[in-house]
């Protein structure tokens, strides 16, 4: 009986293990893991720090799509038979991201049955941000999207433990995504501070208590 249970796949332990065609690489802030237009040929999984995800327009506009951080995965539109990257992805600070060529993760999903399921489980709970992402943007108020992201970006809500204090992150790309204006971001982000939900000084920390500002628009929302 005991045989038949099905294993957990052990993504630390695939990691750790050196094989031609996986090599991990560290970065500085500011660095392309991926650039548009480069052919999609690997996965990248991000092991330690934050990665932005953008997309440019014909027009010469960019647009911030994706926050990622430890534990996410990016690039994986090649599995789907992409043959360039419709995005970009650059480091937010000091990271390390292991590069896995897409032979190897194809391989993976025939011969792994745990990974495959990994895999899946970890995409659809990405759709699902992606969706709650989109909706944000549609309904909520400036000041809500702004809260929400600062949350996001602080992990609070996801699996994994809260981090409190997160990279700075200049207020231009946070307008860029939630879909405002630097100036708007920066009422709230002044609102935010003298309210005591956030703090920053070369890093920016994040308070629980600014859960309270989508609590209340959502009482708001409700009466």
């Amino acid at each position: 009986m005991g045989g038949d249970e099905k294993r957990p796949f052990d993504l630390k332990g695939f990691l750790c293990v050196a094989e031609k065609g996986k090599t991990s690489w560290k970065y500085q802030a500011n660095h392309n893991v991926f650039s548009q237009g480069d052919p999609a040929d690997s996965v990248f999984y991000i092991e330690s720090g934050k990665v932005k995800v953008t997309v440019l327009s014909e027009q010469g506009k960019e647009a911030v799509i994706a926050m990622l951080g430890a534990g996410d995965i990016c690039g994986e539109q090649c599995l789907s038979g992409q043959a360039t990257r419709t995005a970009a992805a650059t480091t937010m600070g000091e990271c390390t991201v292991i590069r896995i060529e897409k032979a190897i993760i194809d391989r993976l999903l025939h011969d792994e049955p745990a990974f495959a399921d990994w895999l899946i489980a970890y995409l659809l709970d990405r759709n699902v941000h992606i969706e709650s992402d989109l909706i944000d943007q549609l309904f909520n108020s400036t000041e809500k999207r702004l809260a929400r992201l600062l949350l996001n970006l602080a992990n609070f809500g996801n699996k994994g433990m809260p981090e409190p204090i997160v990279p700075m992150i200049n207020q231009e790309t946070m307008a860029e995504m939630i879909g405002t204006t630097r100036s708007r971001v920066n009422f709230f982000m002044n609102k935010f501070r003298l309210q005591g939900f956030i703090e920053y000084s070369g890093h920016l920390k994040v308070h629980s208590s600014l859960l309270s500002v989508l609590l209340a628009e959502q009482s708001g929302l409700e009466s």
